[in-house]
């Protein structure tokens, strides 16, 4: 599916970045559902995940539902690197391609930060939500702005990415830089690491979906025939697009890999102390069978905040349970959601 054209250009000018580089001339993709209330009163903030545009996003906005625009200001930033905002597809030299500098959570929310407030004039932030990187970056709107956010509820996702975590980023990175190709990042537009990007896929597919899901062959319920079929069709075809480039991909695995709400300056690498900082009630949704983020990795951060919860979706399609593609899952989600927009704070 190619990337949306619907998106808005927020010009952020130079953005200082933690790794202590500058990304100059920086833009901010982005797309609202919904009007802003003349206070200013109404706006919940949903950023995007792994190589999602917002797109990927509108599963869960629409009337009737908790992120309903007919009652909010709905703003889905694309996060660097993912094409459609700044990245290295999309930067001249010298900072192009593999030469793009690090960009951290604290990076992705620093430039929110400036969207939301320069841009309207935002002062509060009714909910933050977001999944897997997209919780990542939720966490870190709670750590680095508690003055703002006053609900969060980040799905499939986690405060810090766990060893076992990094294992998946750091094999994905292997076998798509060893492609031939691949030429150290210099790849042609006209040949790129399609090799690699297959690969890729097929590591994809053993993380992404559970045990219980393959074994029950649920992809069947998605319209593919054998699990052949769902490799190449389903996970092959979506890592091929064309606008998936391969040097914004491996940069966005630099962010969720390094992720860490601990690094947020002032904390010193301390995880707990970030945490505790937290203000606002955190509603983490972890899926039983996500391998990449277990519930035990939310249930670990849940102890420090002081209004944290978890609540386990009890579902076998793993990680993707918090990606709008299952309609059982969709709806535990929107329910508590919900339940948190209408608990008072």
């Amino acid at each position: 599916m190619p990337a949306p054209t619907d998106s808005q250009l927020f010009d952020l000018g130079d953005l200082p970045l933690q790794s202590g580089g500058t990304l100059r001339n920086a833009r901010l993709a982005y797309k609202t559902y919904g009007t802003l209330a003349a206070d200013r009163s109404n706006v919940i903030v949903h950023p995007t995940w792994f190589s999602a545009w917002h797109d990927a996003n509108e599963w869960s906005i629409g009337p009737g539902l908790a992120c309903d625009p007919e009652q909010y200001f709905i703003v889905v930033p694309n996060q660097l690197n993912n094409g459609l905002s700044t990245s290295p597809s999309s930067t001249p030299p010298p900072f192009d391609g593999p030469h793009f500098p690090a960009i951290t959570f604290h990076d992705q929310v620093e430039a929110q930060y400036r969207l939301l407030t320069q841009q309207w004039g935002i002062e509060s932030i009714e909910l933050v939500l977001g999944s897997s990187m997209g919780a990542g970056q939720t966490y870190q709107w709670a750590v680095s702005h508690p003055e703002m956010v006053r609900r969060a509820a980040p799905i499939v996702g986690s405060s810090r990415t766990s060893e076992h975590n990094q294992v998946f980023l750091k094999s994905l990175r292997a076998t798509l830089t060893l492609d031939p190709a691949f030429r150290g990042g210099e790849y042609s537009p006209d040949a790129r690491p399609t090799a690699g990007m297959r690969a890729f896929a097929r590591i994809y597919a053993g993380w992404g979906l559970s045990q219980a899901f393959y074994w029950e062959r649920a992809y069947r319920d998605l319209g593919y025939s054998s699990l052949e079929d769902f490799l190449v069709g389903f996970w092959e075809g979506f890592w091929l697009d064309e606008d998936r480039d391969p040097n914004n991909l491996l940069a966005m695995l630099w962010t969720w890999e390094h992720g860490d709400v601990g690094r947020t300056p002032g904390f010193d690498g301390d995880t707990e102390a970030a945490l505790r900082s937290i203000r606002c009630p955190v509603v983490a949704m972890p899926a039983r069978t996500d391998l990449y983020f277990p519930p035990e990795d939310e249930q670990w951060a849940s102890q420090f905040i002081p209004q944290g919860e978890v609540r386990v979706l009890d579902t076998i399609w793993g990680h993707f349970a918090g990606l709008g593609m299952n309609a059982a899952d969709n709806a535990v989600i929107d329910r508590t959601l919900r339940d948190l927009l209408d608990r008072p704070v």
